[in-house]
């Protein structure tokens, strides 16, 4: 075997094609693997921009093999190893080449088709530069043959969406988009760095395949570090690890020990500096103690001394000073680390002596405020890391610590939301579907402690959850309720999707089961022997529609203002565009092909109203994927129109080139509609649906009779169906666990694991009042072997050869349903397909163990 350093353009260019073996995975990288790499390349986009000196970016290696050799051909090459990155970049040049087509640079594009992507003179499969596996190849294929249905569900799709999103959203940021766009392409080209590792004809390629994806655990990046120091310390060595690294190492563990090894150089102001490159940096900053012990012994003690004040950072009770260690408590209930350099700074002058204890307490206050205030107004994380990695070296010396934290986070582009941005948001966004669930119960915990209770309660103990008030899945009594509240043109139901997720319409409380759907009158003696102070003032309530949300909202937001302080001033950034447009934009880029919303939805995603979601899009008809944006009836908007001089046909024939479905009356396939939940689900959000608990050791048969009684209530025509299914599931090996609303969902659960290692896998759930059922390929995606996007299509068309379901390809990644009714004719078509699940799931757990 040979290897070599090239970038990517010289390891792609010429008569040649990349195969992926069939014995290699499905491409798998998902949305945080993504993100990491485009941070990468637009770190390198900016420093090219400003003139900086640019170091290549090293991406890993890529193993070839040659393949077999056909005259008149291309050279033939397997992938033994590598096929992720090298497909993820082949998508992300055909993202590069469709933008620049749609920024008028025929000639750009056609060059990036060329040079990257095919085979311009052969025809067939040999046309194409990367060839993945056939599980891959059609939706890959479709990418780059610019088909209809480019950007589909699944893997492929959806690292094209994002790169098409990703390269949209820098053009509309910069200045100068076209300089921007040939940047994006000279780096993608010129400065990644990849090891051509190339075996020779007769090596075993498979052999190569297993030792490479078969090896031990290796050195993590503090291990080398540690390695190198003590080959510098031939004398010392043996004290200064007993003394210093042995007690640092044992009081931190390896993971922490790592990341505190990061945050000493981020604090030293190397800021730009990742997780995987802590070794060559230290390294380098190391280098000059070499051959001068005593320097180098010195070095060691300050770190030493620094992992003491890490340490009271992630275990606040070792900090001595009261109001310290309280502001530390909080920022360590929010959860994270996004705000360690910055506090491991503040420590650090604590400890020197250089700011008092209560000057960085201040400071971790507007900390707090800030991660807050973004979170519900849910302004989008990209680059929040950064922020607080640059704090330290940027931080003003000649102030008060809080009030230079305080200046610097109000800063140009930092995004700390106003006082009136905090308010619009709490009466307007989906808080429900913000950040992540710990993050959400903890605004609510904090609103709860600004009324001082004489008795508060013990948030560590108290077994908590976020209630809706007005229920998710209302009663007809609700919506008649908000019906004399609704606006012209509105639907009870369309104003109740508008509110039930808002915080106003939200609180804390453990009786969830209880509260679930009842009518407000059952609720308010719930709520009303609750210990919660906020709770005992929505039992005073006399009824709970639209008014009674918005006037709780705005009392919420005056609490807020007092807990979370805003930025200098109490005002947000002048001349910046709205979040709720970015994240409509986003929503767009994140739809598969072969799916439409309708305005009400993104409405309630972004926390606006149809009419401006519509306006907006008038005005700006080239925003990615605005002809998917439908009227509540799945129909064309009279208003829409493309960008004038575009040549693009009637958007419904758009659609329909994509795979949307349209009656005679010219709607579209309410299966194929996406609902503001499953375009927060797209977009990364945890939506924290409904799932199974952990498998009981027997049935939960009250819960269980309560299933069956609802089922027979309100669709007595399917009982015997379902019935029989669910013996069915329960015959081959599976069991049933029942949800805990009010509404018992049911879920078929099956353990693929060993007794050692459960491992829960379900392809239902039942609902038996709202008659539905949901196919959950949202959790499948994320356990083997329905990890493998091929194998949650094999259950998609098994399930869809069933008279009455019709489940949409676009759907993979979420949860699409069918009608409980289904189960009447056609329970024994549905025990087909759960037996091929089960049996799927039985083969790969023969496989593992």
């Amino acid at each position: 075997m040979r290897a070599q350093e090239i970038t990517f353009l010289n390891l792609i260019q010429g008569e040649k094609q990349f195969q992926v073996p069939l014995y290699q995975r499905t491409y798998s990288w998902g949305k945080d693997q993504l993100e990491r790499l485009w941070e990468d390349v637009g770190e390198l986009v900016e420093q090219h921009r400003a003139g900086e000196a640019t170091a290549p970016h090293f991406l890993g290696s890529v193993v070839l093999a040659p393949g077999q050799i056909q005259a008149g051909g291309v050279q033939k090459w397997l992938v033994v190893d590598g096929q992720q990155r090298l497909t993820t970049l082949m998508l992300a040049f055909t993202a590069l080449r469709d933008q620049l087509r749609e920024s008028g640079d025929a000639r750009g594009a056609e060059r990036v088709h060329r040079q990257i992507l095919v085979n311009e003179y052969q025809e067939g499969l040999d046309h194409y530069r990367l060839l993945p596996t056939q599980a891959d190849r059609e939706a890959f294929t479709a990418c780059v043959g610019s088909a209809p249905q480019a950007g589909g569900g699944g893997n492929i799709g959806l690292a094209y969406r994002f790169f098409l999103g990703a390269l949209a959203e820098g053009q509309e940021a910069s200045a100068a988009s076209k300089e921007w766009l040939e940047v994006v392409e000279n780096v993608l080209k010129g400065l990644l760095s990849i090891v051509e590792i190339t075996a020779e004809s007769g090596d075993n390629v498979y052999r190569i395949f297993e030792s490479i994806n078969n090896t031990g655990v290796g050195l993590s990046q503090s291990d080398l570090l540690r390695n190198y120091v003590f080959m510098l310390l031939p004398q010392r060595g043996e004290r200064v690890y007993r003394e210093l690294w042995l007690p640092m190492q044992q009081s931190l563990g390896p993971k922490n020990l790592e990341l505190l090894v990061w945050l000493d150089l981020v604090v030293r102001g190397h800021y730009k500096t990742k997780q995987s490159e802590i070794y060559r940096e230290q390294q380098k900053r190391l280098q000059p103690f070499a051959g001068d012990e005593k320097a180098l012994q010195h070095e060691i003690a300050q770190l030493s001394e620094r992992a003491q004040r890490f340490l009271r950072i992630v275990e606040p009770a070792r900090e001595p000073s009261a109001p310290l260690r309280a502001a530390l408590e909080r920022l360590t209930a929010w959860g994270g680390q996004t705000h360690f350099p910055l506090a491991l700074h503040l420590l650090d002058l604590v400890d020197a002596g250089a700011r008092s204890p209560e000057d960085a307490a201040e400071a971790l206050r507007y900390v707090e405020s800030y991660l807050a205030r973004r979170l519900i107004c849910q302004t989008p994380t990209t680059a929040i890391n950064r922020i607080f990695m640059e704090a330290p070296k940027d931080l003003e010396t000649d102030r008060p610590a809080a009030e230079a934290v305080r200046r610097f986070l109000s800063g140009k582009r930092r995004r700390w939301p106003s006082d009136e941005e905090l308010r619009t948001a709490i009466r307007s966004k989906p808080f429900y579907w913000a950040g992540r669930p710990p993050q959400r119960s903890y605004i609510l915990r904090r609103l709860e402690e600004s009324y001082s209770p004489t008795e508060p309660v013990d948030f560590a103990k108290a077994s908590l959850s976020v209630e809706h008030i007005l229920p998710q899945r209302p009663a007809q009594a609700w919506l008649d309720l908000l019906a004399d509240e609704a606006e012209e043109g509105q639907s009870p139901q369309e104003l109740h999707d508008l509110l039930v997720h808002t915080l106003g319409n939200l609180t804390l409380t453990g009786d969830n089961s209880k509260l679930s759907n009842h009518p407000f009158q059952r609720k308010q003696q719930i709520l009303d022997s609750s210990a919660l102070r906020m709770n005992l003032e929505i039992a005073s309530s006399e009824r709970w529609g639209k008014v009674e949300i918005l006037a709780r909202a705005d009392r919420l937001w005056e609490r807020a203002v007092q807990l979370w302080p805003g930025p200098i001033g109490g005002f947000g950034p002048v001349g910046e565009e709205s979040s709720n447009w970015t994240e409509l934009r986003a929503a767009l880029v994140a739809m598969p092909s072969g799916t439409w919303t309708a305005y009400g939805d993104v409405a309630e995603l972004i926390g606006s109203h149809p009419m401006p979601v519509g306006v907006y899009l008038s005005a700006n008809p080239t925003a990615i994927g605005a002809y998917r944006v439908l009227n509540s009836e799945g129909k064309v908007s009279a208003g829409f129109r493309w960008a004038e001089g575009s040549d693009r046909p009637p958007p419904q024939d758009v659609l329909r080139s994509e795979g949307v479905r349209f009656d005679r009356y010219g709607r579209a396939d309410r299966s194929q509609r996406l609902t503001a939940a499953e375009l927060a689900t797209l977009l990364g959000r945890d939506v924290t649906p409904q799932a199974p608990d952990p498998l009981p050791d027997g049935e939960n048969t009250e819960a269980a009779e309560r299933f069956r009684s609802q089922l027979r209530e309100h669709w007595p025509e399917a009982a015997a169906g379902v019935t029989k299914a669910l013996e069915f599931w329960r015959h081959q090996g599976g069991c049933l666990t029942y949800g805990r609303h009010e509404e018992t969902s049911c879920f078929p659960v099956l353990d693929a694991g060993t007794s050692a290692r459960p491992h829960l896998v379900w392809p239902l759930g039942l609902y038996p009042v709202s008659g539905t059922v949901e196919v959950v390929f949202q959790y499948l995606k994320d356990r083997a072997p329905f990890d493998d996007t091929e194998q949650r299509r094999e259950l998609l068309r098994r399930l869809n050869k069933v008279d009455g379901i019709d489940l949409p390809e676009a759907k993979l990644e979420l949860r699409p349903s069918f009608p409980l009714t289904v189960f009447t004719e056609h329970s024994e078509a549905i025990c087909e397909a759960l037996d091929w699940f089960i049996h799927t799931a039985a083969l790969d757990l023969a496989r593992r163990i």
